[in-house]
Formats: structure tokens, C-alpha cells, sequence
């Protein structure tokens, strides 16, 4: 096991993560820690407990039996429930620990009442709803959004998902197999996250993020860094949620060839649900974990895709040397 990161004194650093996140492997074991579905039941006392605990173990203040894992414990619970720009409670069906439960019942509503339209409609407009509220919450808190910007980014993806859902069930209702028409809520969804995920964080493209040097001192406001940012969060977006869909059509259509199985039409949603949700217990912290949090930008690309920016650095430094790399945190 790797070592916990210590201050010079021995105790343990909490400003950074228990795990190297240079690497995937350790990336994975905090997406692992921080978006466990059981964090999800700790309510606004037990997160107020924890942000407590880790305040008092950084002043050096805390109980005395306190173990380190009862620390770590602590942090991972703030991390989980603490929006990272503004130290704020964030709802929790907004948070990462809460994939796995909201995922699983919207994955299994879709790819299991493809058929009916009318369920095609609510099952649809239910995910966006949810994806929309997790973009808000997961977004950089510096770049806030009016609530014209809010209705329009919700509209355009519900009615993209909506579009090419039912537009595709139309078009492969008499021309695909059975198989291929279980797919169409996964399209469906990956369109609306290439329309949801950009829309909701509009404020980061139009304002740019701040970007701080390696000491953590605001070095520029970059748009760059926040299509950077948000073209990695898109793609693990779409990682979280393609492996269930893609696997349970396939898996369906085998069992559905089971005369036992098929005779029992309650236990379908059910099933699919549950399976869904043992798949998006792996994937959630994957797709996390696919770019480190904390994204990096050169001044060399600023310099080529955002004169203004490089200039604003450039004026930052003066005659200092620029830093060799910017840093920035690219949300979830």
C-alpha cells in the first residue's frame, strides 16, 4: 500500500489526496473513496461532523484518540459532499455518490420501456433532468450561469435526447433487429450529453477559468483551459454510462430467450435496474478517474489559442520566467 502524504512533521497532508493522482491506479482508488453510493446517506450533520474533524487535525486540534483512518474517512466524506471551489454543502443528487442509485433506476427506466413512447418521453426527459442538475453541481463555481443560460442549456438537451430517441425508434422500428433497437437510448444519451454537459458549464467557455501556477497564485482567466476541462469531463461522461447500456441489450436479448425468464415480465425492470447498478458501481469511479482532476495547461498553448490570455500572463510574470505548466480544476 502506498504511503499516506505527510507534512515535514509526521501527520498526515490533507491538501493533498491520499492517493498519487499522476497515476490511473491511484486516481481510481480516491474516485473509488469519494463516490461510494453509501456516502450518499450521510446527511448535512454527519458532513458538518467530518469538515469539523478535518479542520481540527489540520490545526493540530483534534480528539485525542483520533486514528488516521478516521481522518481519512473524514476527508473523503468532505470530498464526496464539499463543492471544491467554495468549500459549499452541494445537493446530493447532484453529487458523485449519488450515480450510482440515480443511474442505475434512469439506465434501467431506458433501456428496459424502449418501446412505448410515451415512456421513451418521460425516461428521457428524467435522465436530462438528472444530468443537468449533476452538471449544475459539478460545475466551476467561478463561472456562475443566469437563469435564461440555466433554461436554455436544459431545453436544448432534453429536446436533443428526445429528437434522437424518438427519431431513431422510428427509423429502426420496421428496418433493425429487435437487438439493434435496444441501442437507440444509449445514442439518445450520448448526444444529449455532448449538448448537456457544454450548455450547463456555457459560463466557463464564455469566461474562461481561473488557472494557477504551481504554487497556486492566479496566473489568467483561460477559455481554453475550460473547453480542455469540459471536453475530458464530456468524455467521462459518456464512459460512466456506455458500458451498462451496451452490455445490457445484449445480455437481455439472451435472456429473454429464456422461457422462464421472459414469462415473468415484472422481474424485467427490476433486473436491469440492479445489473445496471452493479456495472455503474465500476464505472463511475473509472470514468472519474480516465483525467486527473486537477487538468494542466501550457502557456505555449494559451500562447496559440488565446493570445489575450498568454498576454494577461505575460504581464502577470513581467520579466519572471513563466511558469512551465498552469494548472486547473476541470470539475466532474
Amino acid at each position: 500500500m502506498a504511503e499516506s502524504p505527510r507534512l515535514p512533521d509526521g501527520r498526515l497532508d490533507l491538501s493533498r489526496p491520499r492517493w498519487d493522482q499522476s497515476t490511473f491506479a491511484g486516481r481510481l482508488r480516491h474516485f473509488f473513496s469519494i463516490t461510494s453510493p453509501l456516502l450518499a446517506l450521510h446527511g448535512a450533520a454527519d458532513v458538518e461532523a467530518a469538515r469539523r474533524l478535518v479542520e481540527q487535525y489540520r490545526a493540530g486540534a483534534e480528539p485525542p484518540d483520533t486514528t488516521e483512518q478516521q481522518v481519512w474517512r473524514a476527508k473523503a466524506l468532505c470530498d464526496s459532499a464539499l463543492h471544491p471551489d467554495t468549500g459549499q454543502l452541494q445537493n446530493v443528487v447532484g453529487r458523485m455518490s449519488f450515480q450510482v442509485p440515480g443511474g442505475m433506476v434512469l439506465i434501467g427506466g431506458m433501456v428496459t420501456f424502449y418501446r412505448n413512447t410515451a415512456a421513451v418521453v418521460f425516461w428521457q426527459w428524467a435522465n436530462q433532468s438528472f444530468n443537468a442538475f449533476v452538471n449544475f453541481t459539478n460545475r466551476n463555481a467561478k463561472s456562475p450561469l443566469s437563469t435564461t443560460q440555466l433554461g436554455v442549456a436544459y431545453v436544448s438537451a432534453t429536446s436533443c435526447a428526445l429528437v434522437t430517441a424518438l427519431g431513431l425508434k422510428r427509423v429502426l422500428a420496421s428496418r433493425a433487429s429487435p437487438l439493434a433497437q435496444r441501442f437507440v437510448p444509449l445514442a439518445a444519451v450520448v448526444a444529449s450529453n455532448c449538448i448537456n454537459v457544454p450548455l450547463m458549464r456555457q459560463g466557463e467557455l464564455l469566461g474562461g477559468v481561473p488557472v494557477r501556477d504551481a504554487a497556486g497564485r492566479e496566473a489568467c482567466v483561460s477559455r481554453a483551459a475550460a473547453a480542455k476541462g469540459i471536453s475530458q469531463v464530456l468524455v467521462s461522461r459518456n464512459v460512466i454510462v456506455a458500458p451498462s447500456m451496451l452490455l445490457l441489450p445484449v445480455l437481455m436479448s439472451r435472456l429473454d430467450r429464456v422461457a422462464w425468464y421472459a414469462g415473468r415480465r415484472r422481474l424485467h425492470a427490476p433486473v436491469q435496474t440492479l445489473l445496471s447498478g452493479a456495472v455503474l458501481l465500476l464505472m463511475v469511479p473509472v470514468g472519474c478517474a480516465i483525467f486527473p482532476q486537477t487538468c494542466r495547461i501550457s502557456p505555449e498553448t494559451l500562447r496559440r489559442l488565446e493570445p489575450a490570455s498568454y498576454e494577461e500572463l505575460r504581464r502577470r510574470y513581467g520579466p519572471q520566467p513563466l511558469p512551465a505548466a498552469l494548472y486547473f480544476n476541470k470539475g466532474l
